[in-house]
């Protein structure tokens, strides 16, 4: 067989709520009802994502996720960037919902995570693995970014940054980039409440 299509169904607490995050992020309501049971379809190219309204489903406690393969992440993540600007006026990079930016992870893949309003992780990775890290801070971004975007331990993360920086002698290339993500994750870490301290996908 071939051109076979796989779409995941993901819970959510409201499907009006699911449907306007995704269309601020570019994609368009393919389908809705309400009875006998809340289902929303949304498609972006040929992205496609279904919900389904769940009673008592709580967003910080889900483990719904799911992967999307690209060719590269770039152009994907500057749309919903520009998406959530448009509506919010910056990037949701902290809470429920949330967007990381593409980052190498230690498995060699780039990818980035949007967290929506019902908790899923909706993970979006290149499909070409990237070379080997080539310095110890690079390295150290690597791991930071498996811990804090793709396992949500950003605390974990900090401290793989804090002490990579300070063993770093300022030469490094990486240095600025390091530095951005360490206060990214500052950021992150406030701005969480303490509800969101709960279980998270893996990948």
């Amino acid at each position: 067989m071939a051109n076979e299509l796989t779409i995941p169904l993901l819970p959510c607490k409201s499907i009006d709520e699911i449907a306007s995050f995704y269309e601020m992020l570019g994609f368009s309501l393919t389908y809705r009802q309400t009875r006998p049971n809340p289902y929303v379809a949304l498609k972006r190219e040929d992205i496609n994502l279904h919900f389904y309204g769940m009673d008592g489903h709580v967003p910080e406690q889900s483990h719904s996720t799911c992967l999307i393969i690209v060719q590269d992440t770039g152009p994907l993540f500057e749309a919903f960037a520009a998406g959530m600007r448009a509506v919010h006026g910056k990037m949701l990079i902290s809470g429920i919902p949330r967007m990381t930016r593409p980052r190498l992870r230690n498995d060699r893949y780039t990818g980035f995570t949007v967290v929506d309003p019902g908790g899923n992780w909706i993970r979006i990775n290149k499909a070409a693995a990237e070379p080997e890290a080539t310095t110890k801070l690079a390295k150290a971004m690597e791991n930071a970014a498996r811990q804090a975007d793709a396992h949500g331990d950003e605390r974990q993360a900090l401290k793989i940054l804090e002490g990579a920086l300070k063993r770093a002698d300022g030469s490094e290339p990486e240095l600025p980039e390091v530095q951005a993500y360490r206060d990214e994750l500052v950021e992150r870490i406030t701005a969480s409440s303490p509800q969101e301290s709960g279980p998270r996908p893996t990948a």
